[in-house]
This record gives structure tokens, sequence and C-alpha cells, in this order.
């Protein structure tokens, strides 16, 4: 094989179509643009989702929600769900491994939600706690280190 002798295959490169040249060529008079309209002109164009003057259908359906790109790097924790951290020492990635908070947490709130018995130390800056949840913590004999 030669670099000179490499061809497209059989059937993969098409001859242009030149429109507009008579009937007999095969797309001739309107050269496969219909008749009459704006799309049938010279310069004929409109913006995507223009319906003829119409209201768009993108602006006749109702716009509804909002989705926080924040809240997939935020998480809550209940003073239950730390009682099932083993040991007492909690960090952001001793969470992550015992399934309390997703993988892509970045920042933790502790919840007053719950009784706490053991005293945890709470060594991440990364987790926050509420007042009450702050409280509760600090009165089984816990701290916060953060």
């Amino acid at each position: 094989m030669r670099l000179n002798t490499i061809k497209p295959a059989a059937g993969a490169k098409r001859k242009h179509l030149r429109v507009g040249r008579g009937a007999s060529a095969g797309q001739g008079k309107t050269c496969g643009r219909g008749v009459k309209g704006q799309r049938a002109r010279k310069g004929g164009y409109h913006k995507v989702g223009f319906e003829g003057g119409q209201m768009p259908l993108q602006r006749r359906l109702p716009k509804i929600g909002f989705r926080s790109h924040m809240k997939a790097s935020r998480a809550e924790l209940t003073l239950d769900d730390l009682m099932r951290v083993k040991g007492t020492d909690v960090s952001l990635a001793g969470l992550i491994i015992a399934n309390l908070v997703p993988e892509s947490t970045k920042v933790v709130k502790i919840i007053l939600s719950g009784k706490v018995t053991k005293a945890y130390v709470i060594k991440d800056k990364v987790i926050t706690a509420t007042k009450g949840a702050k409280s509760a913590v600090e009165s089984a004999g816990g701290r916060f280190e953060g």
C-alpha cells in the first residue's frame, strides 16, 4: 500500500448538486426551496424558536422552580446521625467513609435533632453546628476544635 494510491471508499464522496440550472437538471426553478415565503427568499432568516410572530413555545410555558448548585456541596447532620460515628473524633473524611454525608460534600452543619451521649471532638473547620446542637455537644462533654 502506498500513500499516493489511497482513495475514499466507493460512495463516500458525492458530487455537489448544482441547483437552478433548468428543469432537466432535477433542481430547477425553485431549487428545492419550495414556493414563496421567507425561506424561499435570498437571505430568508429567522431566529431559532421563531414561530412567525406567534408567542414561542419557550415563552408560553411556565417557568417554575430553582435548583441550587451549592446543594451538592452542603450537607446536614442530625445529632442522631452523629451518634452513628464510631469513635469520638469527627472529621469530614470520617463522615464520608461512614456514609453519613455524600462524597461531594464540602461543608457540613450539625442540627439539633436527637440526643448526644458521647463526648465528640469535632476537628474540621468545615463542620459547623447550630446554636442548640453546639450546646448539646458541649453539654455531653464534647468540643469544637476547628
